[in-house]
């Protein structure tokens, strides 16, 4: 129990960051370019925890809340999904519905700490990632209800668990094919990537989450930074393992299949974004209300099969 509470962590952890650094790679060979290193993102963030903190005397203590609550939210969110063959090291019936308000405690806090600023400009790109959020959550939940109607539970250690490998294999199909690219489409809104937003983006009226952070920096910085790629490697294992449920009955295999559909994962978001111009504001909502619809066809191609 708690050497698996411990592995769990330490993939995490450690995993996270190189898969920013995946997707960097990857835009830089479509580039043309050699592009940073792959451990890129681990070297950034031990520059900026080794710097000191740089405060306005008009925030409070919400604006260094917002960064800590942003890197633990997504730790806290991992403990309740499994990761390849290991559980997950907490499950309860209705865990689902913590998942999903988790990350929305984390983006109230990241709205509020862009908001202490007093700045126009970071209210302004509050406002657009609150919006774009309430769109994205309702796809989450419908998706999460298709696959606790296949499953017959109600917990992510049910929703996730070996039992969709035969599922693929029946009529859930095709909703579980729908669901997987609603999930692909919150993941890229949820993580600030092309084509609804640009994180390196310097565009005033085209900036959404990166504007939130500009007065932030330091080790402050480097806990945003650091939360991003947890929270990108949390929702991308939604991913994994609904595309790639099947086991090898050994753990250590489990977690290399897992990391593995990680790496492949990051890799597919660096060809998207090195593919696609980013949408305008006014096509986002659009898109995000079109999953909403697709996970909700979802979810009566399951209800009429059963």
């Amino acid at each position: 129990m708690i050497a698996g509470f411990l592995l769990h962590l330490c993939l995490l952890l450690l995993f996270a960051p190189l898969l920013q650094g995946v997707i960097t790679r990857t835009k830089a060979l479509f580039a043309g370019r050699i592009g940073a290193p792959l451990l890129q993102p681990y070297f950034d963030l031990r520059r900026l925890w080794g710097k000191g903190f740089v405060l306005s005397r008009t925030t409070t203590w919400v604006f260094l809340a917002g960064p800590a609550v942003a890197l633990t939210v997504p730790v806290l969110a991992s403990l309740l999904l499994p990761f390849g063959g290991l559980p997950a090291p907490i499950s309860f019936e209705g865990d689902l519905i913590l998942f999903v308000y988790l990350f929305g405690l984390g983006r109230f806090f990241t709205a509020l700490a862009a908001l202490d600023t007093g700045s126009s400009f970071e209210g302004m790109g509050a406002a657009r990632e609150v919006t774009f959020s309430c769109l994205a959550e309702p796809t989450i939940l419908f998706s999460l209800i298709v696959l606790a109607r296949i499953s017959g539970g109600l917990s992510l250690n049910s929703l996730f668990g070996p039992h969709l490998a035969g599922a693929w294999g029946t009529g859930a199909a095709a909703p579980l094919g729908l669901i997987l690219v609603c999930l692909f489409v919150v993941l890229l809104v949820e993580n600030s990537r092309i084509p609804f937003d640009d994180p390196n983006t310097h565009l005033e009226l085209t900036m959404i989450h990166e504007v939130m952070v500009l007065d932030h920096s330091g080790p402050a910085l480097g806990m945003i930074l650091y939360g991003a790629s947890l929270k990108l490697m949390v929702l991308g294992a939604l991913l994994v393992r609904l595309a790639f449920p099947w086991q090898t009955g050994h753990i250590l295999g489990d977690v290399l299949v897992f990391l593995g559909g990680l790496l492949v994962l990051a890799i597919l978001i660096g060809v998207v974004e090195s593919t696609m111009a980013r949408l305008r504001l006014v096509r986002v909502p659009q898109i995000l209300i079109g999953t909403v619809l697709i996970s909700i066809f979802a979810l009566v191609l399951v209800l009429r099969s059963t």
